[in-house]
């Protein structure tokens, strides 16, 4: 066993933070927000990013080593047991407007960080217990086509104009929301019912991924609804929009203004590290089980996430995840700063393609 595996457990501080808030009143209540949108990104700012990757002897022990399995599971334990301290504390109080909003924005904080990020990495594995535990993850977020969408369309589509999940030179955020949630939602189905019908069975049957979801997430809210109330499930259903937004911020710096070479009518060139954004800063990377090295992710989906490398020629974000999503919310300033990163890039490599938005 590694012991240097347990820094990933760094991302309990924000459980801990989260607990404290649905145990606490007035400021306390935002503390989780307030550690992660204002000290993590000032401390990120002022700390070397670190390159450093294993050697090859450590890296085949690390793929071995269980552990870093066993702690995304106890995540998707503890994500559950949130929700429902989260249910309980505002069932149980009575609370100003104020404080039911700082507990929401801290559920929703973990539904977007932890919530679907864990689903995104377990999502990629090929073992069936791993692969449920990656949907049950996506259930606390009410996000379950991710899984469908996220590994059989943007995988294959990425950098291109045919993906949702990549973002367009000069295209906001905020237009971008709109984009990727409802064509990342239909393409989910389009591929959920391409599969059905390869088996010679009707769209409208059990064994359709996408109806499975919608039945589960339905019973969950459901669920929720009948134990705890109307008006609570409404705050729940608050919460699980927030990691949604977050899911998609995160996947708007992944990739904007990034293009793989066309080959063909409708062809590619493969997927490489300089199509994804990359950061190296560590608490970024301890926090998000290393996603930020996105660029090894798309060059090989299938490494786990504690053997991910950096590549010194994949583009790099000017801070970490949490202080780029920051910058994104802002999108004159992620234009001056990014436009310039991809120009630059264009120089460097010979005109590279730029992921132009659709006017």
């Amino acid at each position: 066993m590694n012991v240097k595996a347990f820094k990933y457990l760094l991302p309990v501080t924000i459980y801990v933070l989260a607990f404290v808030a649905f145990h606490s009143n007035d400021w306390l209540t935002w503390l989780p927000v307030i550690y992660a949108w204002i000290i993590i990104p000032l401390f990120e700012l002022v700390l070397t990013p670190r390159v450093k990757d294993m050697d090859a002897a450590e890296e085949e022990l690390a793929k071995k080593d269980k552990v870093y399995d066993y702690m995304l599971y106890f995540f998707v334990v503890l994500q559950f047991a949130a929700i429902f301290f989260f249910l309980q504390s505002i069932q149980n109080e009575t609370l100003a407007w104020w404080e039911i909003a700082g507990r929401i924005a801290a559920m929703g904080l973990l539904c977007g960080t932890f919530g679907i990020n864990i689903g995104h990495e377990l999502g990629h594995r090929v073992n069936p217990l791993e692969q449920g535990l990656a949907k049950a993850s996506l259930l606390t977020s009410l996000y379950m086509h991710f899984f469908i969408e996220h590994n059989k369309g943007h995988h294959k589509n990425v950098a291109t104009p045919g993906d949702p999940s990549s973002a367009r030179y000069n295209e906001p955020v905020y237009l971008f929301y709109f984009r990727t949630i409802v064509f990342s939602y239909l393409s989910a189905w389009k591929i959920s019912n391409a599969e059905i019908r390869k088996k010679g069975l009707p769209v409208i049957h059990w064994k359709n991924e996408m109806l499975q979801a919608h039945v589960i997430q339905f019973l969950f809210v459901a669920m929720i609804c009948v134990a705890f109330g109307p008006i609570i499930t409404i705050y729940y259903l608050c919460a699980a929009a927030i990691g949604i937004g977050l899911l998609e911020t995160v996947n708007y710096i992944e990739h904007y203004g990034l293009q793989r070479r066309a080959t063909g009518i409708g062809k590619y060139e493969r997927a490489m590290p300089n199509h994804s954004w990359n950061s190296n800063h560590i608490l970024g990377r301890l926090m998000l089980f290393e996603l930020s090295r996105h660029s090894d992710h798309h060059y090989l989906a299938g490494k786990k996430y504690q053997i991910l490398k950096n590549h010194p020629d994949a583009p790099q974000l000017p801070t970490g995840y949490p202080g780029s999503m920051i910058l994104a919310m802002v999108p004159p300033a992620w234009f001056y700063v990014m436009n310039r990163r991809i120009n630059q890039l264009r120089k460097a490599n010979d005109n590279l393609p730029v992921n132009l938005q659709v006017s």
